[in-house]
């Protein structure tokens, strides 16, 4: 399983060497906005964007992974036909010309494609096909130094190549639960306030700013909001096993101009838990989290510190004002919020809606098993009796939602808490029930 984690860790990189090279040419990027078909946008927008560098993510992962499929074929016949990429590949050019997408088998015919999408711009094809044909090292000492063994046909692939607010259709709910497959999508929550796509991380991408100034750490918005989520999870139990969050726009070089960006993993699996940070503190007044004890012994002070939605309920608003003072951040994108709590910026990720979906969750799920915390269903929490002793209702991954049509199939329905501390989350939700509860009777 190490060596399918080392691989996508390596594919998450590349991903993120093309989402960077996209972005660095404003004229290039220009070029790479076309509006979603009618049936693939998101209920929650007017319009919705597909970006080139969201298909040549996808195409890049896509064909990465089934390389590294068919080195198994042997053992494990026919896995290579349970790949899936659920982002239309299909462009349309200024001559109106139809273009399907693909990874060619040499840069130059790579280049050659992208120039008839790109009208002729060779300048701008090369480039890209260089990028998606480099061959990408990824060296992890903790990761290189573990070999964990896992049957390869009891996993499932969920992957947003660009974290975004797209629907997408999604037509092979059959193979994902009975053979390893790999399936490519892109959402996010809703945006912000009335702006119809304001906080949408593919907004973010195609016209964020690099000069947004964070609030303790958090990014409201911006290039720092984009991520690239891969997760793992066991297609018989639904529990995530391993994810791979990109971030490709961490920080600017003053003088190149040129982003870096970082790479976050977590593998939870038989006992086996590993992640590629050490939470020391959580930064905010009063909270301390120490390296080595993340999961639910971890020290922690009775006040939250929570990342939302701006278009949160105003109801959840007003409880977890009670239960975090001014310590609640607004952030876009689900993968960004999720990635604040794995960061310990904050000690709670939440949401209400049913905008989100598997696909958003499943990478940071893994990596907060691996810390000891967890991604769990909001509306089950807060209709959970804790004096019954049930476990907390964790979100799993290879079961579509009874009676849904299209992408809501995969919908986090109930809405979700993304945490750290199981000990934290029981005392914050015995908090904001109190607090509900308090609101609704005052209204």
């Amino acid at each position: 399983m190490s060596d399918i984690l080392r691989e996508l860790l390596c594919v998450s990189e590349k991903a993120a060497n093309i989402a960077r090279a996209c972005r660095q040419q404003e004229a290039l990027f220009q070029l790479l906005i076309e509006e979603k078909k009618e049936e693939e946008k998101n209920k929650k927008f007017a319009v919705d964007f597909k970006t080139l560098a969201d298909v040549l993510v996808q195409e890049v992962i896509k064909q990465n992974m089934e390389n590294k499929v068919r080195k198994v074929t042997a053992k494990f016949p026919g896995l290579e036909k349970h790949i899936f990429g659920e982002e239309s590949n299909e462009f349309t050019n200024d001559l109106g010309e139809k273009i399907t997408l693909r990874l060619c088998s040499t840069e130059e015919e790579t280049a050659e494609l992208l120039s008839k999408v790109l009208n002729g711009n060779k300048v701008a094809s090369e480039a890209l096909a260089r990028v998606v044909h480099q061959d990408v090292a990824f060296t992890d000492p903790t990761l290189d130094s573990t070999e964990i063994s896992v049957p390869q046909d009891i996993l499932g692939i969920w992957v947003d190549p660009i974290e975004s607010h797209v629907a997408h259709r999604l037509e092979c709910s059959g193979t994902v639960r009975t053979h390893c497959s790999l399936v490519l999508l892109s959402s996010s929550d809703p945006p912000a306030g009335t702006q119809v796509g304001s906080t949408d991380s593919t907004y973010q991408y195609i016209k964020g700013s690099a000069d947004i100034k964070s609030n303790q750490g958090i990014f409201p918005c911006g290039l720092q909001c984009v991520t690239i989520l891969i997760g793992v999870y066991d297609i018989q139990t639904g529990v995530p096993l391993m994810g791979v969050i990109n971030q490709p726009f961490v920080s600017r070089d003053p003088n190149t101009l040129r982003w870096k960006g970082q790479c976050y993993w977590g593998l939870s699996y038989m006992g086996t838990n590993m992640h590629s940070l050490q939470l020391t503190i959580s930064r905010r007044s009063g909270s301390e989290i120490h390296a080595g004890n993340t999961g639910s012994e971890a020290a922690f002070s009775p006040s939250f510190s929570a990342v939302i939605s701006t278009s949160e309920k105003e109801t959840i608003k007003a409880a977890l004002s009670r239960v975090c003072g001014d310590r609640i951040f607004g952030a876009a994108g689900a993968g960004y919020k999720s990635l604040c709590v794995v960061q310990g910026l904050v000690d709670i990720y939440i949401f209400s809606e049913d905008t989100t979906f598997k696909w958003d969750s499943c990478a940071a799920h893994a990596i907060l098993r691996a810390m000891g915390g967890g991604i769990v269903d909001l509306k089950e929490c807060l209709e959970r009796n804790p004096e019954t002793g049930l476990d907390l209702p964790q979100l799993v991954y290879h079961v579509e939602n009874e009676g849904a049509a299209g992408v809501d199939r995969w919908a986090n329905k109930g809405g979700l808490i993304a945490y750290r501390s199981r000990k934290q989350l029981e005392t914050f939700l015995s908090l904001l029930v109190q607090n509900l509860a308090s609101a609704e009777t005052q209204t």
